[in-house]
């Protein structure tokens, strides 16, 4: 997933020898006990919450998702748009580990989600296949993987409007979304699905994929962003004109607010972009979303982002270790394609981050946290939804970025 190259990882190196030296060992510097402390925690904490999950699951919920109010785990189907953060934390938990437990727990996973390959009931297809599917395929070469995941995207794209030039992410009929007199909204978040599409045609040789996905990206450029680079949430467009009827932000504080959750998906997702196009904007425009970030005076010293930029009740208000373990994850991609003095910037930045998401502040003790592993993360305010609890997608990109770690202090050796 990553590319690397020798200007990034010396960026890195020079950085972090200034106060804890710099090597590729495993578990023999403060850099690989950061990786070892997480994947060691997961491992015990994942398999605690294969023993909690039993006790809760129901015929269509078994999912392990958040903790509820009543201190329970949370769990879901394979339709809600969470569904494949587990399965992928188990693969990652494979990869470093190299466990055949945790390769047999993460097929078991990926398993169920299978029938999501036909479903199209709104635009996640990408978060629930590409997590799971996605990363057993990469680890295992598995035909069968690769089939689910090209059948993924022709039911995503399924949602694509021409005349939009982007993916619907809700259908406007259901809940609150009806409420706001939506008629094609398009979140920001969407473009981690994007993904999905460019390994479909990598995988089929068949190019409406890649079109897709380049389309929806550009129009995302060209109407998510404010002047500063920060992002609304919503982008609601006229299905029949493609004008932009409205701009909002849903699960922020406010419209004109920056959602930190928005904005890492943001810089994510064209940092991928970038990855899977080559296409100079995507590297430029997550270069200035990243700056937005990491420039905010809002931004704590430990890097972990508030749950909005502008919640006028900072710094008494909630944290959101999902954000930033999506943003570190982000970094370090963006660091192997930036030029080198901002790949060291960005390499940096991610540093901080996992070693604050890795410090007791965040990182959960063993046995507690209901199995997961980061503490603190925040699914939606406005919708008293998911506050200060444990995310199953906190725990996936605190994973991932770990893994990019790794695999920066192996190539720097």
């Amino acid at each position: 997933m990553l590319k690397l190259n020798l200007l990034g990882i010396a960026g890195l190196c020079f950085i972090a020898s200034s106060f804890m030296g710099c090597t590729a060992q495993k578990g023999e510097t403060p850099q690989g006990a950061i990786i070892d402390t997480g994947f060691t925690r997961a491992s015990v904490q994942f398999t605690n919450m294969l023993d909690t999950v039993a006790k809760y699951r129901t015929d269509n919920k078994f999912l392990p998702k958040s903790v509820g109010k009543d201190g329970k785990n949370t769990l879901s189907g394979i339709y809600d748009w969470t569904s494949g953060f587990f399965p992928g934390s188990l693969w990652y938990l494979y990869e470093y580990s190299q466990d055949q437990k945790w390769k047999a727990e993460a097929e078991k996973w990926t398993s169920f989600l299978e029938p999501v390959k036909d479903f199209h009931g709104h635009h996640d297809v990408g978060f629930m296949i590409y997590s799971s599917y996605g990363n057993g395929y990469r680890l295992m070469g598995n035909d069968a993987y690769k089939a689910v995941i090209i059948q993924a995207a022709r039911s995503l794209s399924k949602r694509y409007n021409e005349k939009v030039g982007a993916i619907l992410s809700w259908d406007t009929d259901k809940g609150w979304q009806s409420e706001r007199g939506w008629e094609y909204p398009v979140i920001i978040d969407n473009m981690i699905n994007l993904e999905l599409l460019f390994k479909a045609t990598e995988f089929s040789g068949d190019s409406s994929f890649y079109k897709i996905a380049v389309s929806h990206a550009d129009r995302t450029l060209e109407n998510h962003f404010r002047p500063d680079y920060s992002s609304f949430h919503v982008v609601d467009y006229d299905p029949e004109t493609g004008e932009v009827r409205h701009r909002h932000t849903a699960q922020g504080f406010s419209h004109e607010s920056a959602w930190a959750r928005g904005q890492a998906w943001a810089v994510y997702g064209y940092a991928l972009c970038y990855s899977a196009t080559g296409d100079e904007r995507y590297l430029v425009q997550a270069q200035h979303i990243a700056d937005y970030i990491l420039n905010h005076p809002n931004l704590p010293a430990d890097l972990i982002p508030y749950w909005d930029f502008n919640d006028p009740k900072i710094p008494n208000t909630y944290r959101d270790a999902s954000a930033g373990a999506i943003i570190a994850s982000a970094l370090l991609s963006l660091a192997d394609m930036a030029d080198p003095e901002k790949a060291a910037t960005y390499q940096d930045a991610a540093v901080k981050m996992l070693q604050s998401l890795s410090s007791d502040d965040y990182l959960a003790k063993p046995g507690t946290n209901n199995g997961f592993i980061l503490k603190h993360s925040v699914g939606s305010i406005p919708h008293d939804n998911e506050i200060d609890v444990p995310l199953s997608y906190a725990d996936y990109y605190y994973l991932e970025a770990l893994l990019k770690y790794q695999a920066i202090l192996k190539a720097g050796n």
